[in-house]
Parts: C-alpha cells; structure tokens; sequence
C-alpha cells in the first residue's frame, strides 16, 4: 500500500498520472490532456505518464469506469506515482471514492490551476482574488479536506468550535466568513481602479485591451509598444514563456509615431476549462476588458491549435460580457509558424512581438479603428493657457504649432470630447 502525501510534499516530489475521459470522441481530446501536462509541469510536477478513456459520459462514482481503476492502482504502484491529476473538475464524491480505492492525493484540473495562480500572484489584490477562489472551490469539498487544503489560508481549522456546531459546520462558517470579507476588501479596490478609469474616460483617449490564451505574447506585445513609443524601462511589464505569468492587469500610456495616443492594458491570460471561481475572483479585473474600445486578441499562430484556441478566448469574452467589442485578431510568433494565412482576412494583423515584425501594419489597423472620430482643426490657445498647450502635446495629434501674438496656435487631430471641451479655443474662418 502507498503511503498517502500531502499536496505540499505531492507539489515538491512529485510524479503524477495522467486521467482523462473522452466524451464522445472530442477531436481536441488529446490536445486538452497534453495542456493539462503543461499545467502540471508549470507546477512543479513530473508527469510519468496518462491514462485515458472514451465514454459517453463520465463515471458519476469514480469519473472513469471500474474497470480503469485496477489499470490506474497497477500504474500508481509500478511507477511509484504521488499524484492524480484528472483532466476535467471533479465532484466531491468522486475525489473521496478515487482516493479511498487508489489512496494517493487526487487532484483535478481546477484544483491545479488554482495551485499555478497562486504561486504566479504578486499583488496584495491577485492574491486575495485567488484565495477567494480557492476557498469557494474547497466549500463543497469540506469532508475531503483532511484539514490540509495546503496554500489555503481563511479556513478550515476548528479551534474553539461553538456551541452545538459541528467540526465541518464551523469550518463552512469559518470559510463563507472569509470570503465574505475578502469580497469586500476587493470592493473598494474595485470602487478606486473605477475612479481611475472614470478619469481615463474623462481623458478621451481611446483605450485598448491585449487578451488572448495563456502565453500567447500578449506582455510581450506590450513591452514590444512600450519600447518602440520610447518609454522608460520601468514601464515595462513582466513577461515569461510560461503559462499565467500575468495576472494583474497593466495599463500604460502609448504614444504612436504620428502623435496618436492610446490606453494599453494587459490581461490574464485564458484557458480551457478556466475554473469558474477564478473568472468570478477575477471579473473586477477583467473590467478593463469590458471597457475597451478595442480587443487586439493575441493569437499564438505556432500553436497548431491556434483556432481552437480562438474560439476558446471568446467564449471567455462572451461569459464576462466583452463579446460585442470590436477586435484585431493579432497572430503572433509568425516568425515560429508553419501555419499558412492569407491575407484577404479582415481585422488581422500578423506580427512576431519579440521582434517586432509586423508592429507598423499593427499600429496602423489600431488607428483605423479606435481615431474614426477624431477631428482636424485649429487652436489659439493663450499662453496662460500652458497646461492645455502640454495637455494636446500629449494626447492630441499635433500636426503644426506656431507661436504667435495672442498664444499658441495649433492645429491638431482632436477626439471629439476635446473638440468639444476646447470649443472656445477654435479658430474661426
């Protein structure tokens, strides 16, 4: 008989199996379980092998068939296995009944993703919204926990239990408690990235969101934008070759070549089977997306499943209501592809974000899209007028100025929130 780890130790040592069932021959099946080995690599997991099934519906007892399980304990006991990881979120019941018949620490593919996103959170706010999702992911699984749901802070311990509550009572109180107050914390950090982006708004300067799979370039297409508009290295995001190495979203101010202006900001990365208690932790980040005026969704063109991928990012778009915003499909590391594209499509960009091969035709569909509106015309604006002088510097399209008698004249490319607030500057024919 194996001897049962802890996740701490199963996540340090650790050798896992594979298990997946195949639901009326998905034909992406396979490419779901050779991502769900990334996942487990990203944390720190050696994946000795896979065990697989096709069925027309899972097993409501054990997820896979009777017979599977003897096939799975003969693998757990060859190969010295420490770990299940199971291809789709797992019931209660069944992780109890797996790991009472197989006695190794079962894991599913929510509970992994939770692990990579706590290990990748940063700010006092990423990792708050992923403690909440960990905990609304252990609530129904109380009677499994054995107390040691390992990286879970707020609570499953049972000291001083009330009056009449039971251990599992105390600890659902303990952890809705806990929720409770994270949720509320998150609010009024919700209620201030509101206020900024009320002031962004006020601005007039059109704002643009990266999104995309998992470790599609969607950072490094930022600092690809941040470098090229000449902006200090400080303003430059992380960026990795791993899956969810951004988390929280960053938004910087890209000034174009041709004196055009944009708010860039930089997402979470999607998934497939993305836990919904993390799309729920994480939909006041995800704001930024809802109020974009462009979507450039990164693509990574190399991936031979690029188009599944695609229809995956909009499905998570459609769930947190973005899925109405225009978009720029943007097909990265082209440089990497042996993907064939033509190049009738409309609202497709393709680049290498590394390089920056394909950044002029980007930009270009950028502008096209989000400057419709903007209007040429001509200022005289005071010299006591300073601040607005700098104010259309920096987020209007100068095209000529010249000082004169009476101030600065100018004339500019104005959104028409501008044109409208610096109506008394206009220069009359």
């Amino acid at each position: 008989m194996k001897e049962k780890k802890s996740l701490e130790t199963a996540l340090e040592v650790e050798r896992a199996l594979v298990v997946g069932v195949n639901i009326d021959n998905n034909p992406y099946f396979q490419d779901s379980i050779e991502e769900l080995k990334s996942l487990a690599y990203a944390c720190g997991i050696e994946v000795a092998g896979e065990v697989t099934q096709n069925l027309q519906r899972v097993n409501a007892a054990h997820y896979v068939g009777t017979g599977k399980i003897d096939e799975i304990r003969d693998f757990v006991d060859r190969e010295e296995i420490d770990l299940l990881i199971f291809e789709d979120e797992l019931t209660p019941s069944q992780v109890r009944n797996l790991a009472k018949l197989i006695e190794v620490e079962v894991l599913d593919r929510s509970r992994l993703i939770l692990e990579i996103f706590a290990s990748r959170a940063q700010t006092h706010e990423a990792k708050m919204q992923v403690e909440i999702a960990k905990l609304r992911y252990a609530l129904p699984r109380l009677r499994n926990t054995n107390q040691n749901f390992s990286r879970q802070r707020g609570g499953t311990g049972t000291k001083n239990r009330g009056a009449g509550e039971t251990k599992l009572e105390l600890s659902r109180r303990k952890i809705e408690s806990k929720i409770t107050e994270l949720e509320h914390e998150l609010k009024n950090i919700a209620l201030n990235r509101q206020v900024r982006r009320k002031k962004r708004n006020e601005s007039g300067i059109p704002k643009v969101a990266l999104v995309g799979y998992t470790n599609a370039g969607k950072s490094t297409l930022m600092n690809q934008m941040v470098t090229q508009c000449g902006q200090s290295e400080e303003k430059l995001v992380f960026e990795k070759d791993m899956l969810f190495a951004t988390l929280d979203t960053s938004v910087r101010n890209i000034r174009f070549a041709n004196g055009k202006t944009i708010l860039l900001s930089d997402t979470v990365g999607f998934v497939s089977k993305l836990p919904p208690h993390l799309v729920k932790a994480f939909l006041s980040t995800l704001e930024e997306v809802t109020h974009a005026d462009l979507l450039l969704h990164v693509v990574d063109f190399s991936n031979p499943n690029y188009q599944q991928q695609i229809k995956i990012t909009n499905d998570t778009l459609k769930d947190i209501g973005a899925v109405n915003i225009p978009q720029i499909i943007v097909y990265n590391k082209v440089d990497l592809a042996s993907n064939e594209l033509g190049d009738h499509e409309q609202n497709v960009v393709k680049i290498s974000a590394k390089n920056g091969l394909g950044f002029s035709k980007l930009i270009n569909e950028i502008t096209e899209q989000v400057f419709t509106s903007y209007v040429k015309t001509q200022l005289i604006v005071p010299f006591a007028e300073g601040q607005i002088i700098s104010y259309l510097k920096e987020n209007a399209n100068v095209i000529d100025l010249d000082y004169i008698d009476s101030g600065a004249q100018l004339t500019v490319q104005l959104s028409e929130t501008d044109f409208e607030k610096y109506q008394k500057y206009i220069l009359v024919p």
